[in-house]
């Protein structure tokens, strides 16, 4: 499990953010649609396992799964992009343009969605035999967690709509954390393990991943969620996506670069 030191890892992480703006628009597509299928399958397994073990623990421990095949697959995810991209701008690196990473991230939503979508679509007939017959018990708790996390947040008003933000940042710190930590090791098991950790903290904390919630919130109206579309856009995906942004850019990306790549001139001793 070869470490990587942060120097190493840093240019990395600006390489991988030039490779994706220069990406066709057919890869950042079919990428992006295969990342969103993936993780919401994941997200599908880890309510799975939390229903039917009566644990939320165990689910959350096996989540991560998900996003290391998805990760190790090469498919993109707009949580790791937001980080990665304006990394490249920042560089100075040729054909990197603040309007490319605004394509980037446009085409990656959409195809996360799309793929977040089809997999909602598959689950709720399985969750319903076809839509004949009332959710069974996980596709009870996918609608509730839809309440919970759009109308829910609503009944708070701006402190609810604070608490998703702060959610949402704190979420994209510990996803982007997985994604640079990836690049920390040159082995599977080792990529493995480091994405695992701040993986499994976001989801076992209840913060809000955008992708993740393309997957819970489309499903949970579905199959029978007391909660809207404009609810689930206003009351979570908007504010997720901005949340997301900045706890990747800031926390991680930003960081990182200035500190690791970019670093400051070193103190003259006294």
């Amino acid at each position: 499990m070869a470490y990587l030191a942060p120097t190493e890892f840093v240019t990395k992480m600006v390489d991988a953010g030039e490779s994706k703006l220069l990406m066709s628009t057919r890869d950042t597509l079919i990428r992006a649609y295969m990342a969103g299928a993936i993780l919401a399958l994941a997200a599908a397994f880890a309510v799975s396992v939390s229903v039917n073990t009566g644990n939320p623990l165990v689910g959350a421990l096996l989540f991560p799964v998900g996003f290391c095949m998805l990760y190790l697959l090469g498919f993109d995810l707009l949580t790791g992009v937001f980080t990665l991209a304006p990394l490249a701008v920042l560089d100075k690196r040729p054909g990197a343009t603040w309007g490319g990473v605004m394509r980037n991230w446009s085409l990656v939503f959409a195809g996360n969605f799309a793929g977040a979508m089809t997999v909602a679509v598959f689950m709720a007939i399985i969750f319903t035999n076809g839509f004949t017959e009332a959710p069974n018990a996980i596709g009870q708790k996918i609608g509730h967690i839809g309440e919970g996390r759009t109308v829910g947040y609503a009944a708070h008003g701006a402190a609810g709509m604070l608490t998703l933000f702060v959610r949402a940042v704190m979420c994209n710190w510990m996803v982007s954390t997985g994604v640079v930590a990836a690049m920390m090791s040159t082995s599977v098991s080792g990529k493995v393990i480091a994405m695992w950790m701040p993986i499994l903290v976001f989801f076992y904390m209840g913060f809000e991943h955008s992708i993740v919630n393309m997957y819970l919130f489309p499903s949970g109206l579905m199959l029978g969620g007391n909660f809207t579309f404009m609810d689930y856009m206003i009351w979570n995906e908007i504010p997720t996506v901005l949340g997301n942004l900045v706890g990747g850019l800031t926390f991680v990306g930003a960081t990182l670069y200035s500190t690791h790549y970019k670093t400051a001139p070193k103190r003259v001793a006294a």
